[in-house]
């Protein structure tokens, strides 16, 4: 079922802020975390790009993939850290999660996909419950300014290319051929901006190895097979469940808790899944009959 799918990746992929705090608590920096998961990552699609034959990307897509990593896989991981730093991390996660109202629109404008009146109502209600769940546990803790809405708008765009990569490349590439090419540039270019700072240790690299195996590429791997059968603008709906996975990890290993607003934000998120996975209901068939 495409909906499981994509519900399971967001599960996989809420368990990056429990992985990341592990590996922070451990002496590594955000940077750094987001620099050993791309690379750990990238072994992973590129072993198993290479264990199937499957290395090969026509050149006229060449370039179009290499940027995908650059603006998608770098751009999101570095305007997200600037954005926490900006404006904090909740103000952080509302903006990265207007991704389904850019993913509506480049669905449109790239894709011909339809706006519909369910899709629409999906996408508000997500930012609301987003916007909800970020702010429960702290309203105070946000930074408004343009640097912030600069950065955060900018990841959110960046999360959006992921959905309309995967649907320009839709069964013509595995996904571990797209990212053998896509995240060492990714790498690169983060390396740039934030270079390798020693070796962390053994804790700080089994939280990385944890994160490189769930979130990137076991989360990928069957959001990108969900992907394949449902509209682009959908699956961001979905996957905005990963704030309500993080949450209720984070309450069971850290005791972190939301106040009324964070619930009201989670039952938003649950209500748009809820519009999204429900089938429009069918018009009935016109009538073929003529009278004499």
């Amino acid at each position: 079922m495409p909906a499981l799918c994509i519900i399971t990746a967001a599960l996989l992929w809420g368990c990056i802020g429990p992985l990341a705090k592990i590996a922070m608590a451990a002496g590594m920096q955000p940077a750094e975390i987001a620099l050993y998961r791309i690379l750990f990552g990238w072994m992973l699609f590129g072993g198993e790009a290479v264990l199937r034959g499957r290395v090969h990307v026509a050149r006229r897509d060449l370039l179009l993939v290499l940027g995908f990593g650059v603006c998608g896989v770098a751009g999101l991981f570095g305007m997200y850290m600037k954005a926490v730093e900006a404006g904090g991390a909740a103000l952080a996660s509302v903006l990265l999660y207007t991704a389904p109202a850019w993913v509506a629109l480049l669905s449109r404008l790239l894709l011909g996909e339809r706006l519909t009146r369910r899709t629409l109502i999906a996408v508000a209600l997500t930012i609301l419950g987003v916007a909800g769940v970020s702010f429960g546990a702290d309203a105070t803790s946000a930074t408004i300014g343009l640097p912030a809405l600069f950065f955060g708008l900018g990841s959110g765009l960046s999360y959006a290319l992921y959905f309309i990569f995967g649907k320009l490349f839709e069964g013509r590439y595995q996904t571990s051929t797209l990212f053998l090419y896509a995240m060492p540039a990714g790498l690169a270019t983060m390396a740039c901006f934030s270079p390798f700072a020693g070796v962390p240790s053994l804790e700080g690299l089994a939280a990385c190895a944890a994160l490189a195996v769930l979130s990137t590429y076991g989360a990928y791997r069957i959001y990108y097979i969900g992907l394949a059968h449902m509209p682009a603008t959908r699956a961001a709906v979905l996957a905005t469940l990963e704030p309500v996975f993080a949450a209720a990890l984070a309450y069971a290993m850290f005791g972190e808790q939301f106040g009324w607003l964070g619930y009201a934000g989670g039952g938003l998120i649950l209500a748009a899944v809820a519009v999204t996975i429900q089938r429009a209901p069918r018009r009935p068939a016109a009538s073929t009959s003529t009278t004499a």
